[in-house]
């Protein structure tokens, strides 16, 4: 009652003053909420792969440009096999020696500054610099600008498919003189990056300025676990939205599960073997042949992958127009036997051997793709069928040990074979002897030279002819064996995400297009 009393004392401006304050407190809160609200505009996206540098010039797990940071300056356009522009505006080459490629204008790096010809020469430039892969893929010998948005690339030789190679992550376009790129690398994406905890993830926000149109979300989380399992129970759970390559016996579940959406797709992608041929065993052609005559590459594909996959011969898909038609090989126990007793070995006392040493193999495999040391597994056991010891070992990050080291024998590995649509990437890069992803060590001359001719010819008729006759080659030698074509898997919350597309290069993941219901 004093309370009232009190109050009908105050003069009626006051009054009036309190209401105001009152009005304004609820709208502070209303617009508080709002934003609160929108702030919630956010996927949280888990992938297989983790990486403890964001460098994307050398970043063997691509994930600056995955993550919708960086950019090159063409894209694969998935449905026409065929590169499209993004950085670069158009390119021209007519020789296949001395391009101009035209940048595109109202660009802008995510400190603001703008992308202009001369930004793009000194990210090419330091590419080059820190990539002796990339020197040898892009083999450019002179970068020089010809006006704000023109460059004039000549490489070192007559290369018609030099466009194509700068679909490449490793030659996204950044800012070259930020200061900490391994950390915090400045590109021209629809996100910013804004912390990075390496090993576990990034926390990107929308960049407002950029030049294809802001993305809808405020943010996004792109983080790391190597664990297949743990990565689908995260779905399962509602702590992730989207989970790149879920545990594949548990598709059948995250089906059944209300509000999950599973998609597949087949990919450019191969699992393979691949042969250190510097070891002296595999050395002799019919080892070799051996060893690819005991994968079960069927049971595999049932057992392992549940079906999501299809059996490989060589290293394309059959679908592409340079994959060569295979002559039906006879495989299992007895024919392995057989190559073996042509390269003189013999199974005595149940051990396979040789001048009285008996045949064994250390097989590297990883965890980041949860199939792999299955497959592993399945030709350990299937060796020790016919009298050879097969030592598995595990690794962490496969393109850094079997670069430096050469004390093993086999690797269950998986490539990208036609990620830009073409062959010449995959035959470069794995049986060049300049090749980043050479780790088998070849050095076939009559193999370069097709190679070496492939890079100067320009129909693309010829070209599927020699891709043809390389694949042919490296099969007849059994130079790597091929287990499988994997599909690419992704779950994802549908009730939440909106316009996510699982592309067959696996490239292109967080885009300005992604949204949230």
């Amino acid at each position: 009652m004093k309370f009232d009393k009190s109050i009908r004392h105050y003069p009626e401006h006051f009054l009036k003053f309190v209401i105001l304050l009152i009005c304004i407190s609820l709208i502070s809160a209303c617009t508080q909420s709002d934003q609160s609200n929108k702030a919630k505009k956010h996927i949280h996206f888990l992938y297989n792969f983790s990486t403890n540098s964001l460098d994307p010039h050398v970043d063997s797990s691509y994930v600056p440009l995955r993550a919708g940071i960086t950019e090159t300056l063409v894209r694969l356009d998935e449905d026409n096999l065929s590169i499209a522009p993004w950085l670069a505006e158009s390119w021209e080459g007519t020789d296949g020696q001395h391009w101009t490629i035209k940048v595109r204008e109202n660009v802008t790096f995510h400190n603001g500054k703008k992308m202009d010809a001369e930004a793009v020469k000194a990210s090419l430039e330091r590419a080059l610099k820190e990539s002796v892969a990339i020197q040898n893929a892009l083999k450019i010998e002179k970068i020089e600008t010809v006006d704000d948005y023109t460059l004039k690339i000549k490489t070192k030789t007559p290369f018609p498919e030099f466009v194509s190679e700068l679909v490449n992550p490793n030659v996204s376009i950044i800012d070259a003189a930020a200061e900490d790129i391994v950390n915090h690398p400045v590109g021209t994406g629809p996100f910013v990056l804004k912390s990075f905890s390496p090993g576990s993830k990034l926390e990107l926000e929308r960049y407002d300025d950029y030049w294809d149109g802001a993305s809808n979300l405020d943010s996004v989380t792109f983080a790391f676990n190597e664990d297949a399992n743990a990565r689908t129970l995260a779905l399962k759970s509602g702590q992730v939205d989207i989970v790149y390559r879920p545990e594949v016996e548990s598709l059948e579940s995250l089906q059944d599960q209300n509000g999950i959406k599973v998609e597949s797709t087949a990919t450019f992608r191969v699992h393979q073997i691949t042969m250190n041929m510097q070891r002296k065993s595999l050395q002799d052609v019919n080892v070799r042949r051996a060893v690819d005559a005991l994968i079960n590459r069927q049971k595999i594909v049932d057992t392992i992958l549940l079906g999501y996959a299809e059996p490989a011969v060589g290293p394309f898909l059959p679908s592409l127009p340079f994959a060569p038609t295979y002559e039906q090989n006879d495989t299992g126990a007895d024919v392995a036997i057989e190559y073996l007793k042509k390269a003189g070995f013999s199974l005595i006392d149940g051990k396979m051997q040789k001048d009285g040493e008996p045949l064994k193999f250390i097989l590297l495999t990883y965890s980041a793709r949860a199939d792999l040391p299955l497959i592993a597994q399945v030709f350990q056991s299937d060796a020790k069928q016919i009298g050879i010891e097969v030592d598995i070992r595990q690794i962490d990050v496969p393109e850094e040990y079997m670069a430096s080291n050469r004390d093993w024998d086999l690797a269950t590995y998986s490539n990208l074979t036609a990620p830009r649509g073409d062959a010449g990437y995959y035959l470069n890069a794995t049986y060049h002897p300049t090749g980043a992803l050479n780790f088998s060590g070849a050095q076939e001359p009559e193999l370069t030279a097709m190679i070496d001719r492939l890079n100067q010819t320009v129909s693309q008729e010829e070209r599927a002819l020699l891709a043809e006759q390389i694949a042919d080659y490296v099969h007849e030698n059994r130079i790597n064996s091929f287990v499988l074509h994997p599909s690419t898997i992704v779950a994802y919350n549908e009730n939440k995400v909106k316009n996510w597309v699982t592309t067959r290069s696996e490239y292109y993941m967080i885009t300005n297009r992604l949204d949230v219901n």
